[in-house]
């Protein structure tokens, strides 16, 4: 009978004990990485991050982490502290006004003038994360010009060195692969400014 009622004491100090060792979750933003080179346009450039795409298998919150060729892995406590394709937004707008002081540049198109403003759009294609190894990245983008201009396009292929373990060396990697994205846009715009 004693045995009968010590039982609910047990599972009660199990369940408290168990849920007192539970992991935290920590979460995770990519920034801006200040480019070597700074560009005086001369004139006032307005530049508007258009549609931002991203493989599905990472928009989600979770890190996914590339085991192997044919297997990930959800880093169930490691996360965005936003959705992906709006980090890549925000990050590339702020890395391309790192890079052209004085210009207009918008993570948002809400009301882009097409006579005014040069129109960048950006398609993940690939977000690799293999924790201790790389972060690879590869990004089809587009740079529509003001006045309808002729667009110039590229594909950035970027597999940059952790540098050391943890996924806040992932991360940090994933920002400086996006900065080679950003400056592979920038030397696009570049070019039309010269014109």
């Amino acid at each position: 009978m004693r045995s009968l009622l010590l039982m609910p004491v047990v599972l009660t100090l199990a369940l408290v004990g168990g849920c007192g060792s539970s992991p935290t979750a920590s979460f995770y933003t990519l920034s801006p990485v200040r480019p070597q080179e700074h560009v005086d346009t001369g004139t006032p450039v307005a530049i508007t991050i258009g549609i931002v795409t991203v493989p599905e298998i990472v928009d989600r919150p979770q890190l996914v982490l590339r085991v192997d060729a044919n297997q990930v892995a959800l880093a169930e406590f490691d996360r965005w502290a936003d959705p992906l394709k709006s980090q890549i937004r925000r990050v590339i707008a702020a890395d391309l006004a790192l890079q052209f002081p004085g210009a207009l540049v918008s993570g948002y198109s809400q009301s882009v003038d097409p006579a005014s403003t040069y129109l960048v759009s950006i398609d993940v294609q690939s977000f690799e994360s293999a924790p201790g190894d790389a972060a690879s990245i590869t990004v089809l983008w587009s740079v529509r010009p003001p006045k309808l201009g002729a667009p110039m396009s590229g594909r950035t292929v970027v597999r940059e060195p952790t540098g050391g373990a943890g996924d806040e060396a992932l991360v940090a990697a994933h920002s400086r692969a996006l900065a080679a994205v950003s400056r592979d846009i920038a030397a696009a715009l570049r070019s039309t400014l010269r014109q």
